[in-house]
């Protein structure tokens, strides 16, 4: 029998915003019922570009019921950047904590939370998909969805990431795979002195020295969190090539690959970004020959 605070129990007896927004500005579904849980986040945006109204539709435990009822009473009167800001834990903290095993309903929250405002950003136009490398094929867990976890959470065993993604609570063959992933996320917490995850300042560069390895896992984690996320929102994206010493170089993608103002993101946006989250004496450089060519984001 799980522990559930009162405020578990009083949302999962009583949900608020139970149903789904026929002329919804946002919908988000993640999730899928052949792996138990499913959930549908619709939400309205007023005059004032707050969000006005959000209900859900879930299949899943007392815990996926909660944080999805939670969840909408918490973004109402927010902004879309307010809105995006939200994490799991905030969602957990709100219900005054979940027991450990249940954690991945709150993840779950935060993702049809993010599907949602993408779907909003274009307009309805892109269907919300996986990012990154599938680790997990039981349950469709990507690299970069157990990074973010991960980074999160300040998790550190497979059984965490379990209970947190579900990573691993299949077949189990991946979880060789997970504990490399943890010890190198694990590796750039360190070195950045994230020990309590998001909340820590993040500016290892300055004034230390980085290895080749911890340099390059550093700027995949700036572009990652600080970076990819504004050129999404506005249709585009950005891969790392490469890094050769203190020349860090990119591909554009999407939207970005077909704007005149590239050099002006990549100075302004890209290099400003990884010279304050990693080194001040990094520049960037565009990968020419590869920013035309076909490819599947990797994360």
């Amino acid at each position: 029998m799980w522990e559930y605070t009162d405020k578990v129990k009083e949302h999962f007896f009583n949900p608020h915003n139970v149903g789904e927004i026929e002329d919804a500005d946002g919908i988000g579904e993640v999730g899928s019922l052949a792996c138990g849980d499913a959930l549908k986040l619709t939400f309205k945006l007023g005059e004032n570009g707050k969000i006005c109204d959000a209900k859900f539709k879930t299949f899943g435990c007392a815990s996926a019921i909660a944080t999805s009822s939670v969840l909408t009473d918490m973004i109402k009167g927010l902004t879309i950047e307010e809105a995006a800001k939200v994490t799991n834990k905030d969602i957990a903290d709100y219900l005054g904590g979940l027991p450990e095993q249940k954690m991945h309903c709150s993840v779950m929250g935060r993702e049809a939370l993010e599907a949602a405002i993408e779907n909003y950003r274009t307009g309805g136009r892109k269907k919300h998909e996986l990012e990154g490398r599938v680790v997990c094929t039981c349950f469709g867990v990507t690299e970069a969805e157990i990074e973010k976890v991960i980074l999160e959470n300040n998790l550190t065993t497979v059984e965490q990431v379990t209970n947190y993604c579900k990573a691993g609570g299949g077949c189990g063959g991946c979880r060789g795979e997970i504990e490399k992933i943890i010890e190198k996320t694990q590796g750039a917490i360190q070195v950045t002195g994230q020990g309590e995850g998001r909340d820590a300042a993040a500016t290892p560069g300055k004034g230390r020295k980085l290895t080749n390895i911890q340099k390059i896992q550093l700027v995949q984690q700036t572009i990652n969190e600080q970076i990819r996320p504004a050129l999404r929102a506005h249709g585009g994206n950005i891969e790392l090539i490469d890094v050769e010493g203190n020349k860090v170089i990119v591909a554009f993608r999407g939207m970005c690959a077909q704007c005149r103002l590239t050099e002006v993101t990549m100075k302004d946006v890209v290099e400003a970004k990884l010279r304050e989250f990693v080194s001040e004496e990094l520049f960037v450089e565009e990968d020419n020959d590869s920013a035309q060519e076909p490819h599947n984001h990797r994360g």
